[in-house]
């Protein structure tokens, strides 16, 4: 830490009267957590010693040994509107309680700083850039409960559609304003908002597009994000899900992310002489992600839930293959960029039930392994309908299918995440540990439509 960063971070809270100084964290999952502290006990030793929390509540340690800190990051301090005392938010990430507060390998923030440092060392590039774009339902009643005598789920939404919900204008669009109070509340955050609109989803489905940063913002970006719709939701009575598939027969909701690479601040992605003006660093980008899509799914759609939005027939991706304006393919090359710093490939699988450094991480250390090893797409057979080379020979080479599918596919395809010590060991079997009983306990109960297909039988 340097003194004089905390010495200005100190000083301009003081000078705003504030009274709290609230550190917020992911744990493994991706579920938010927090803890306050008075403003007096903001003091340089807080920022190098750490404040002691349970890292087994956070999923990273055992109980018998969960002794762990929180060291804040000043770069992220900003006022959190959503306390009712004068408070400052900062993102802080777990330490080890040795002499060198030892950065915690498992937490997602450094993973995040890690896949950056990997992706300047191939040389080829020094900086990744992301754009997310966030798909959400808002519901004006939610309620649901899982116990031994019962089982349900009941969601309401007002809205009431005869025809497309895409882009649908007010009075149909019920929650515009919303949104703008919401885009008005990441702006105080720092969050760049590109748009927002009514998404596909005729009862109640919203996207808010975001801009480009790199790895670690996107990441804080992306939680924040999640923090400020959820307690905006609160306020104004209204239920926010991110669930990939909260409807049946209705459009999902995705985490897709926007991504291109740069070098000294030029876009190694560009190239007007090739397919869809994409370079062959790109390619070989692209056929990485491809290559190690299974596993990915792991960390990209880490739910059981995530596989009910990866279906034919609601614009979800769901075959291997990459294309220009291709809304089924896992990853498609927007067509209507026209700005070359600008050029880019949409990974559209991700959503929003998992981690987000550990998603975004995740994919960017595949896209290293594709251009480490020259993994050309085209040559593999995914490449798109439209290619001027050779007809796809895997048009029909589908994503994973259930969560167990892609957890089988990551423990056996997982050297690509190790490299360079970017995700340790001991995070992909915690990771399978963690979703095999979330697989487990789902299995165990049964389901509502069970009683519709054999309670009479």
């Amino acid at each position: 830490m340097a003194p004089e960063k905390f010495a200005q971070v100190r000083q301009e809270a003081a000078a705003k009267g504030i009274e709290f100084v609230d550190l917020k964290s992911l744990d493994l999952n991706g579920r938010l957590h927090h803890l306050s502290l008075p403003f007096d006990r903001f003091t340089p030793e807080i920022c190098t010693e750490g404040i002691g929390f349970d890292g087994s509540s956070y999923g990273f340690l055992k109980v018998e040994a969960s002794d762990m800190v929180l060291i804040p990051d000043l770069d992220t301090a900003v006022i959190d509107p959503f306390r009712e005392r004068p408070t400052l938010h900062l993102f802080a990430s777990a330490h080890l309680t040795d002499d060198s507060r030892t950065p915690f390998s498992q937490d997602g923030r450094h993973i995040a700083r890690k896949a950056e440092r990997a992706l300047a060392s191939t040389g080829v590039a020094d900086l990744s850039h992301w754009g997310p774009e966030y798909e959400f339902y808002i519901f004006e009643e939610a309620d649901f409960a899982s116990g031994k005598d019962e089982s349900f789920f009941s969601v309401q939404s007002n809205e009431r559609f005869h025809h497309n919900a895409y882009h649908a204008c007010n009075p149909f669009d019920l929650h515009d304003d919303f949104r703008d109070e919401v885009c008005r509340l990441m702006k105080s955050f720092g969050i760049p908002v590109r748009y927002h609109h009514h998404e596909v989803g005729k009862h109640g489905q919203h996207e808010i597009e975001g801009w480009f940063a790199d790895l670690l913002t996107t990441g804080d970006h992306a939680v924040l994000t999640k923090y400020i719709l959820h307690n905006a939701g609160h306020r104004a009575g209204l239920r926010i899900t991110f669930m990939p598939k909260p409807l049946y027969e209705n459009a999902g909701n995705g985490f897709h992310l926007h991504q291109f690479l740069t070098q000294n601040g030029k876009n190694v992605f560009n190239d007007a002489s090739g397919y869809a003006n994409l370079s062959q660093t790109a390619l070989y980008y692209v056929g990485g992600i491809l290559a190690h899509a299974d596993a990915l799914c792991a960390f990209t759609n880490p739910s059981t839930n995530s596989y009910k939005r990866l279906v034919p027939g609601y614009e979800a991706p769901t075959v291997r293959t990459f294309g220009r304006s291709n809304r089924g393919a896992a990853i498609r090359i927007p067509s209507y960029v026209t700005d070359p710093e600008l050029r880019r490939v949409e990974y559209r699988p991700p959503d929003f039930t998992g981690n987000p450094y550990l998603c975004a991480s995740a994919i960017l250390m595949a896209g290293i392994d594709g251009i480490i090893n020259k993994i050309d797409p085209i040559e593999r057979g995914w490449q798109p309908a439209d290619a001027p080379s050779q007809e796809s020979r895997k048009d029909h080479e589908f994503l994973p299918r259930s969560l167990d599918d892609a957890l089988d596919a990551l423990e056996a395809d997982h050297q690509f995440l190790l490299h360079d010590d970017v995700f340790p060991e001991v995070l992909i079997r915690r990771w399978l540990e963690i979703k095999r009983d979330e697989i487990g306990r789902i299995n165990q109960r049964p389901h509502p439509y069970e009683f519709t297909m054999y309670f009479d039988l």
